[in-house]
């Protein structure tokens, strides 16, 4: 063998002898994806798993997500995506989200769940949208659950409506979560007036231990007989928070909040980036949903405030519009938002509390919404 074929199949050997304009373009998008999570701190502990999963997958001839040939085992990343493609992993989540979640807003103010229940219209608008962009209607329903902006929950249901859209629909949710002190502001201020954004909610009444412990279990019976498709999320956020508020249970609810959270997290999202590869990803399809998904979230944002706007003239002017926009799924940021933006308007106004209600009500309305959709599209 001479030295110019030993070079040669040394060189076919290398990534790069099939590196492609699409790998590198991929590589530039995961590079991108982690200056907006370690720089601008865009959702950072899911953004930098994510992006380098995105990486991972773009290299050539790397074994990260080849399925077992003969006698040779799969990809690291092609096993640990069973836990997305099986739906382990966002239950996990779920369930660490629900010790995390304090539902007592929720309780205090039961009305409140309609708030969160207006913020999904941004779901069906999408919907209605993609399908008129020419997605199919079970790719249209997984489009428009970003819309709820729940990042496991648009995972699930991707998997179940339109798994080959599964890395463009995770990569949108999650970055429109990480942008939501970006993106509802103006829609706020736009569809609020001065008087209305200034409004000084009352406090909140005390909710009793009895109450908490009681509401995860009537909601797990409820959502599961009348949606069997979403049990698997509701139960284990309300397990979560059952963890969380029993009192006998602390060692698991640290657990759930920490250790198992952070270890999901990492496989989830490093798992849902490896899907990101040049031939998924650089679509018109790809365009088409990053395009929706704004659509989606800024309608979600809309319709818990023009609802909370309805609100403010039926109560006399006791309710401050603005914890609508808290309606979407984004815990706690949206209602974080919804405080600053009081704030801003009036110094006295201390509205965080008031808009964790529709917070957790919309991580609620997002499940029932994606299993409305589930049972209808699939």
């Amino acid at each position: 063998m001479n030295v110019g074929t030993v070079f040669q199949r040394l060189w076919l050997e290398t990534g790069l002898s099939q590196l492609r304009l699409g790998n590198v373009v991929m590589l530039g998008i995961g590079i991108l994806l982690l200056y907006l999570a370690i720089y601008k701190k865009f959702e950072p502990l899911l953004l930098v798993p994510i992006a380098f999963g995105a990486i991972l997958a773009n290299l050539p001839l790397a074994p990260i997500m080849n399925p077992p040939q003969g006698d040779m085992p799969g990809g690291l990343l092609y096993y640990l995506s069973f836990g997305v493609e099986k739906e382990i992993f966002p239950p996990l989540i779920f369930l660490g989200v629900g010790a995390m979640t304090d539902f007592g807003p929720l309780l205090a103010n039961p009305w409140t769940i309609l708030l969160g229940a207006a913020a999904q219209i941004g779901v069906f608008l999408a919907m209605l949208m993609a399908k008129a962009l020419g997605f199919t209607l079970p790719q249209a329903g997984a489009i428009g659950i970003i819309g709820g902006a729940d990042g496991p929950t648009a995972i699930y249901t991707a998997m179940k409506l339109a798994p080959e859209l599964l890395g463009p629909i995770a990569v949108a949710a999650y970055t429109y979560m990480s942008l939501v002190p970006l993106i509802q502001p103006p829609i706020m201020r736009v569809l609020t007036t001065k008087k209305e954004r200034q409004t000084v909610m009352s406090q909140l009444r005390e909710v009793s231990k009895t109450e908490k412990i009681i509401f995860p279990i009537v909601v797990t019976i409820l959502v599961s007989l009348l949606l069997p498709s979403v049990a698997p999320l509701i139960g284990m956020l309300m397990l979560g928070n059952l963890f969380r508020e029993c009192g006998v249970t602390e060692r698991l609810s640290k657990t759930a909040q920490n250790e198992l959270n952070n270890i999901v997290v990492i496989l989830l999202a490093t798992s849902v980036g490896a899907t990101m590869s040049a031939e998924n990803f650089l679509t018109l399809d790809t365009l088409k949903i990053i395009a929706l998904g704004i659509v989606a979230f800024a309608g979600g944002t809309a319709g818990g405030v023009l609802l909370g706007k309805v609100m403010y003239y039926a109560t006399g002017g006791k309710v401050n519009p603005l914890i609508g926009s808290a309606g979407v799924s984004a815990v706690p940021m949206a209602a974080r938002v919804s405080q600053v933006v009081g704030q801003e308007e009036n110094p006295q106004n201390f509205l965080l509390m008031h808009a964790m209600g529709p917070n957790v009500a919309g991580v609620i309305g997002t499940a029932v919404a994606a299993g409305v959709l589930i049972a209808l599209l699939t």
